[in-house]
């Protein structure tokens, strides 16, 4: 009989503003803001949609702006209240949308884009549309701090069966790979060139009437929150966007080192058969997001378990380390870098050689599994706790969904799957370390104000990175700044 140490993770702490700490964002930045505060009173919002969803955006930010109550009566923390805009607006702040700062598809163009039988030109035709109006909008005198592409039902219903109906393939393992035509990353990857970021919004986000098709809605495994829990992501994202400060950071543990996380993912070039190319997203422990750009990739066999090679390797951690020295007039005293697919011996080589050379003293890489088919079974009818890691000898299987006792229930529609964390053998921190890190790592995203997010940031960022960067033609210069791919 084989026995293994098991134990439960408490619920991260992050930080807030006046040094406040919370492991709940939305409670947090109620009880003290963000950690970053915006520098002016006004947080400038800019759309661009059907004449519907641009009237249903501005009515939607002006109710949420007076308060709305949560569903609050099973489950209070899981559906809390939003408490508005005034004087105990989570963000310090207020958003506005200017008068001159929306712009409306004419129905002639979305009737045009939605009877294009052609899945890549009716996606193409819908880009570069908004793409359009939207560059109008920067170079207007009502430029905003950041721009809600609000999508009505039709539109969606085009752009994302060109996803669904497309013959395409999806590539195993890292790759955001299938060659479907992606309306979100094509779009993201033609507006990367404006001055401001943008926020895609489904018409049922800003009108809860609005119904989405039961295939779309099934195939982007999507749900739609009550109008508090709306209103907390949807400003949270517009907050870090518009002002490029942070709402919060994983609470740093008294005597951490300086610590730069790189997350490593692979994405095969839009019309490529095998090419594979790397991306690497850095994140510090001010939470700053930055994006680089790596060479060719390959793969093992047939398509599988993508690597880099040992100079490229050395060269994308190379870059990540001189934007992390420029960013922070010094170098980290540890780098830790997740990728989803096995580390080759000559790419660890490279990636060490790139710290080694940088004069790096603490280093860890972990191979994140996130299919295994392991998993854990709990007494009574809830599934395991999040948190919960199991030491497998070296190796640690750890629960980042799962019931959060927090919020009283399981906060999921599917049995929780763990990560399987595999440390390189040159790692110098220990299996348990690294997975209450990971742990912590899944809490920042600025997309979501729920804690039951599954994968940790660095990976869930690379990957993001790619599904646009994909879609970056030849030529074109990518944007180095995160705002740009969420």
């Amino acid at each position: 009989m084989i026995t293994f140490e098991t134990q439960i993770f408490d619920e991260p702490e992050l930080e807030f503003g006046d040094r406040h700490h919370h492991p709940d964002p939305r409670l947090g930045l109620f009880e003290a803001g963000p950690l970053q505060p915006f520098v002016g009173d006004v947080i400038k919002i800019g759309v661009v949609g059907s004449a519907k969803t641009v009237a249903d955006t501005r009515k939607f930010l002006e109710t949420v702006a007076s308060g709305v109550d949560g569903m609050s009566e099973k489950h209070p923390n899981l559906h809390p209240a939003f408490p508005g805009l005034g004087n105990q607006s989570p963000y310090r702040c207020r958003f506005d949308i200017e008068e001159g700062a929306t712009v409306t598809l004419s129905q002639s163009k979305l009737d045009k884009i939605c009877k294009e039988p052609d899945h890549e030109k009716a996606v193409e035709m819908a880009v570069d549309e908004i793409v359009a109006e939207l560059r109008g909008l920067d170079e207007s005198g009502h430029r905003p701090h950041v721009a809600i592409v609000a999508l009505p039902v039709r539109l969606i219903e085009r752009v994302w069966s060109a996803k669904v109906d497309a013959r395409s393939t999806t590539e195993k393992e890292d790759s955001s790979g299938s060659d479907a035509p992606n309306f979100r990353g094509m779009l993201k990857a033609k507006a990367m060139g404006l001055s401001f970021p943008i926020q895609i919004v489904w018409e049922d986000v800003v009108d809860e009437k609005a119904l989405i098709p039961r295939k779309i809605k099934e195939s982007s495994a999507r749900q739609i929150q009550d109008v508090a829990g709306r209103s907390w992501n949807l400003l949270t994202t517009l907050y870090y966007k518009a002002s490029g400060r942070i709402p919060w950071r994983r609470m740093r543990k008294e005597g951490e080192y300086t610590a730069c996380y790189v997350g490593i993912s692979f994405y095969r070039e839009a019309g490529g058969q095998q090419l594979f190319t790397s991306a690497a997203q850095m994140f510090d422990e001010r939470g700053r997001g930055f994006v680089l750009k790596g060479k060719r990739a390959y793969t093992e066999s047939r398509g599988r378990h993508p690597y880099m090679t040992r100079d490229d390797a050395r060269e994308l951690v190379t870059n990540v380390l001189s934007a992390y020295k420029t960013h922070h007039k010094t170098l980290p005293a540890r780098v830790i870098v997740l990728k989803t697919s096995r580390f080759k011996d000559e790419e660890a080589e490279g990636i060490l050689e790139a710290m080694d050379a940088a004069g790096t003293e603490l280093r860890d890489l972990v191979w994140v599994q996130e299919s295994y088919s392991i998993k854990l079974l709990r007494d009574g009818n809830y599934p395991v706790l999040r948190g919960t890691f199991v030491d497998l000898g070296g190796k640690g299987l750890l629960y980042t969904n799962g019931s959060v006792p927090y919020y009283g229930t399981y906060p999921g529609q599917y049995d929780p799957r763990p990560l399987l964390l595999c440390p390189h053998s040159s790692c110098d921190s220990t299996v348990t370390q690294l997975a209450e890190e990971v742990f912590s790592l899944t809490k920042i995203n600025w997309n979501s104000t729920q804690m039951n997010q599954r994968s940790p940031i660095p990976i869930r960022a690379a990957r993001m990175v790619g599904e646009i960067l994909k879609y970056v033609k030849d030529g074109q210069v990518e944007s180095t700044d995160y705002r740009k791919y969420i």
